[in-house]
């Protein structure tokens, strides 16, 4: 049973691979975007929360 479930077909790899390939080049070109947006967030969250 286990052998059924280790196999990948060649369409079903190359959909693996095309998916992992585009989270890595996503997180590398917008990874600074999406760590500065935090940033501000976490920044204002704590200002409002020191004024009150």
């Amino acid at each position: 049973m286990l052998n059924h479930l280790l196999y990948i077909d060649p369409g079903t790899g190359s959909l693996f691979y095309q998916a992992i390939l585009s989270a890595i080049l996503t997180v590398s070109i917008f990874g600074n975007k999406i760590k500065l947006y935090l940033k501000s967030i976490i920044h204002r969250t704590r200002n409002k929360e020191g004024k009150g």
